[in-house]
């Protein structure tokens, strides 16, 4: 298992806070997929959003807050 340092994290992302989060995002989303589509292996979904985000194979766009007019 290959350890993944918080400086590779923000290289990619920014800073880290958003990399955690990106990756988080997408682990969830990863997580919604049937159970037999997903690749065999051992690692966990975290760790593979992970080094998704560190290897640049993920892309993200930061959207932009709306307030809610009350």
């Amino acid at each position: 298992m290959r350890i993944i340092t918080p400086s590779e994290v923000a290289r990619q992302a920014g800073n880290k806070y958003l990399g955690v989060l990106v990756a988080a995002k997408f682990a969830r989303y990863l997580n919604e997929f049937p159970k037999d589509h997903q690749a065999r292996s051992n690692e966990k979904l975290t760790t593979k959003a992970m080094q998704e985000l560190v290897d640049g194979e993920l892309n993200y766009k930061l959207l932009r807050r709306r307030r809610s007019e009350a």
